[in-house]
């Protein structure tokens, strides 16, 4: 198992490797059914969602999941709105410095998750546009999912 600090290398990482030129309508339903084929084919009970911008582009529940993914979800992305990387680096930042959100950013838990899943959307020389989510398994897993789907979408772009 790594250490935070490699944790924290890798995933910094992933969020240099994994950006886009452009992401239109149809490459968020792409990379959607993408992550769908991936949770049909391990029976993950997963829901995943695509935001640009603030608008949901691909949103999807698979079985054995409920509205509190949803709720997740939605905590996730404001965690990524808000700081510019995944919610797992969020989180595995706080765990190094010993931190809550309460403490560190003077912000709810209620309202933001610090947990694995949520991953910006980054357009090379913009910024931040966006989020690709998934609620459902560990935080780890969540992550690693978006991150495994994503990076295979994009090299075959």
């Amino acid at each position: 198992m790594k250490n935070i600090d490699e944790l924290l290398i890798e995933l910094q990482q992933q969020e240099k490797e994994l950006q886009f030129d452009t992401i239109s309508n149809q490459d968020a339903i792409s990379i959607g059914l993408a992550l769908v084929e991936a949770a049909k084919k391990d029976s993950l009970p997963i829901v995943i969602d695509i935001t640009r911008a603030g608008q949901v582009l691909f949103h999807a529940a698979m079985p054995e999941t409920s509205p509190d993914n949803d709720q997740w979800i939605i905590r996730k992305n404001r965690t990524v709105s808000r700081f510019h990387s995944s919610s797992f680096m969020v989180g595995r930042k706080l765990e190094k410095s010993g931190s809550t959100m309460e403490e560190k950013y003077l912000i709810s838990s209620l309202e933001y998750a610090a947990h694995g899943g949520a991953f910006p959307i980054r357009i090379k020389n913009t910024g931040v546009v966006g989020t690709i989510t998934v609620s459902g398994l560990a935080q780890e897993d969540d992550h690693a999912l978006v991150v495994k789907v994503l990076r295979t979408w994009l090299n075959q772009a």
